[in-house]
Formats: structure tokens, C-alpha cells, sequence
């Protein structure tokens, strides 16, 4: 009987330890299949869903991911649908490229007249390149600089008269920071400098956007808030943003965003969808 009892508190023992160690290699085994020292140092951050960045910091020859959003916004006179297609990629180590069409299309509410709201539109063509200048795993830290240039187009009203009605000039940096194994920290900034060719006017703001979330244990999983904020010189709007993502296949992720505004001057409450498919995973 004396030995059956210290054989089953053996057991007990040994299966404990076995379970912690479990849970330790679950906290960990995503950052250390991302941080894979036979290739150039890279940190595992939490990307924001709605004000993404061009790649991952630290970007890796080859990586590659096409996105797909879907958005819909309450504003005071008519609601606006949001529709993008982008397509970023690594050509080098460090190095990330994208290029994004983002559409908007509008239905009028509350008995607004048609012709009182904004016309559907292909917004833009964005192209844009982010450069990671700094990746340190000991620190779990990474700072990249980049360039949005965005060429708006005329809305289907008035489409090609003209083709191109303006240009949008965004520079900006990205300093992320993970904390322990499963919170993330990130700030994205820089102004936005829009020129209007038919009058040759350029209009200024500046952006600083961040943002918070906490990885689940084991997965690609997390759950996280934006803070997207704006000055537009005497005039400031922030617009606050839970968000989660979720795996559905191993190549495959879903990005579920809510958009509450702190001023409901223009709009009120928005919701966001983003399909994330990463090719050879």
C-alpha cells in the first residue's frame, strides 16, 4: 500500500511538471518559430487591424500577404461602405512594399437627399514602403521608417475629369515594443500632407496612432484597442477601436474591428472587417 501511495504521488509529481513545462513551451512557441535565429533577427509584434503597417517590422525575404477589408461607417447624413484590396511583400530582408486600392461607396439615410451625398468612388492608389532600421529580440524592440504616397482619383461622378484630382505625401515611423511574452505596445506617427492640383493647395495634418493588445498563450490569436488620433491645427479627433484576431486556418486570419468616435461631429459608431491570407505559411 506505501508503495502504491509514493508510485501515484511520483506520478502526480511527474505530471505536473510536464504540464507546466507544456504551458511554457505554449507561451513561447510562436515568438520562437518568428524569432529563428538561422535567419535575420526578427521580433514578433501584434500588428493593429485598422491603421496596418505596410509588412511586419524586421520583414523577412519572401514574406508576402494579400489583405482584404470591409468596412461600414454611421455617419449623420448617409453611410459609407469601405471596400480594400492590398498586397504587401518582402523583396529583401528589412525592406516591405505594398500596394493598396481602397474604394468607398455611399447610401444616404434619415431621407437625405441622393444628390447631397458623396459620389462612390476608387479613392486612390497607394503605394508604399517601410524600411525596419532597428530589430533587437533581447529588447523585444523594433523601429521602421516609411512612405505612404497615395494619388487620389476623381469619384465615379466626374471619373477621369480629371484622372488624378490630387496627391497624398505620408511619411512616418513605427517604434514597437513587446512586453514579456504576450502584451504588445505600438506607436505609428507622422503627418499627412495633401495637395489639391487643381488649386495647387496643401492641406497638413498629423497622425499619432497607438495601440495595445495581449496574444493569446500558444497562438496567433490577440484581442487589442487603437486610439487613432488626429490634428488638424485648433481641431482634434480621436477615434477609439477594439479590435481581435483570430486564426482560422494556418495561412488564414480574420481582423474584427469597432470604431467608436470620441466627437460624433461627422460620424458615429463603425464597424471593420479585414481577411488576411498569407501565402506558403
Amino acid at each position: 500500500m506505501k508503495k502504491l501511495l509514493a508510485l501515484i504521488i511520483v506520478l502526480a509529481a511527474s505530471i505536473n511538471s510536464i504540464a507546466q513545462v507544456s504551458n511554457f513551451e505554449k507561451d513561447s512557441i510562436y515568438i520562437q518559430q518568428v524569432e529563428d535565429h538561422t535567419e535575420p533577427d526578427k521580433v514578433l509584434h501584434a500588428e493593429p487591424l485598422y491603421i496596418d503597417l505596410i509588412r511586419d517590422l524586421g520583414a523577412r525575404k519572401g514574406e508576402k500577404e494579400w489583405n482584404l477589408g470591409l468596412g461600414l461607417t454611421d455617419n449623420l447624413k448617409f453611410d459609407s461602405y469601405e471596400a480594400l484590396i492590398e498586397y504587401e511583400w518582402a523583396p529583401i530582408d528589412r525592406l516591405g512594399l505594398e500596394v493598396e486600392l481602397p474604394f468607398t461607396f455611399y447610401s444616404p439615410v434619415n431621407g437625405t437627399e441622393k444628390d447631397s451625398v458623396p459620389s462612390n468612388q476608387l479613392n486612390s492608389i497607394k503605394i508604399a514602403a517601410q524600411w525596419s532600421f532597428f530589430v533587437n529580440e533581447p529588447m523585444a524592440t523594433s523601429m521602421a521608417i516609411g512612405y505612404i504616397n497615395e494619388f487620389e482619383l476623381s469619384d465615379f461622378r466626374t471619373f477621369g475629369n480629371p484622372f488624378f484630382k490630387g496627391n497624398v505625401y505620408n511619411p512616418f515611423l513605427v517604434v514597437a515594443k513587446r512586453w514579456g511574452n504576450n502584451f504588445h505596445s505600438l506607436i505609428y506617427t507622422g503627418p499627412m500632407i495633401e495637395q489639391n492640383f487643381k488649386t495647387n493647395k496643401f492641406h497638413t495634418t498629423y497622425d499619432i496612432n497607438t495601440s495595445f493588445h495581449y496574444m493569446i498563450t500558444g497562438t496567433r490569436n490577440f484581442i487589442g484597442i487603437e486610439f487613432n488620433k488626429t490634428f488638424d491645427h485648433s481641431d482634434f479627433d480621436m477615434t477609439i477601436r477594439p479590435q481581435m484576431r483570430l486564426g482560422i486556418a494556418d495561412n488564414l486570419l480574420i481582423g474584427i474591428v469597432a470604431g467608436i468616435p470620441v466627437s460624433r461631429e461627422n460620424q458615429r459608431l463603425s464597424s471593420f472587417v479585414r481577411l488576411i491570407w498569407e501565402p506558403n505559411h
